[in-house]
């Protein structure tokens, strides 16, 4: 006697990606971070006479250079998550290469703005709150690189980013703007309002 057996269909739970959601919460974190720096260097400044003290000037040239670079960098990685959403994974290549050139142009700036100001991380608590936020802020820029050195290094094995396959290109993307909008904060704060 043969039994009949009722199979149900196998329901295979789809599960969400949760990377980019902890992404988010990371840089939720980290922005608090940030903020903590911005609320110490607006209490400082606001409890300070003369801002910045004596003998740490503010030199615009290069930071000026800097952001120009880096907001731009904005719009070229964007270019390349536009790319592999079209399956044009050498253009994602063109477009992640140019950013980090761009990342690492903005770090070189960086140190060569500390190599001429003319003052050190213990001058005054001007250069403390500036070498502290800056710094940190360029950790970020090069943590980003690696990031987009990251999704390169794997974009080299067939398939791996596609036009339905792309959230590590994303996450590096999205790591990156976020570095570009506290820098955006941080110039605002220790170059155009220390003019007035």
């Amino acid at each position: 006697m043969a039994i009949a057996t009722t199979t149900s269909p196998s329901h295979h739970e789809e599960h969400k990606d949760l990377r980019v959601w902890g992404l988010l919460t990371f840089l939720i974190s980290e922005s608090l971070m940030f903020g903590g720096f911005f609320a110490t260097y607006l209490f400082f400044r606001g409890s300070t006479e003369v801002w910045p003290p004596e003998g740490t000037e503010v030199e615009l040239l290069v930071p000026t250079i800097n952001t120009i670079i880096l907001v731009s960098s904005s719009f070229v990685i964007h270019f390349g998550d536009t790319a592999i959403k079209k399956n044009n994974l050498k253009g994602m290549r063109f477009w992640y290469i140019l950013t980090a050139l761009m990342g690492a142009i903005f770090l070189a700036g960086q140190v060569y703005e500390y190599m001429t100001l003319g003052y050190g991380l213990t001058t005054n608590v001007f250069a403390n709150c500036f070498y502290i936020m800056t710094g940190f802020h360029g950790l970020h820029v090069f943590v980003g690189l690696l990031l987009i050195l990251g999704v390169l290094w794997r974009s080299r094995r067939p398939g791996h980013y596609c036009a339905n396959k792309h959230t590590g290109i994303e996450m590096a993307e999205i790591y990156w703007h976020f570095v570009d909008i506290i820098w955006i904060i941080l110039f605002t704060l220790l170059y155009i309002l220390t003019l007035f």
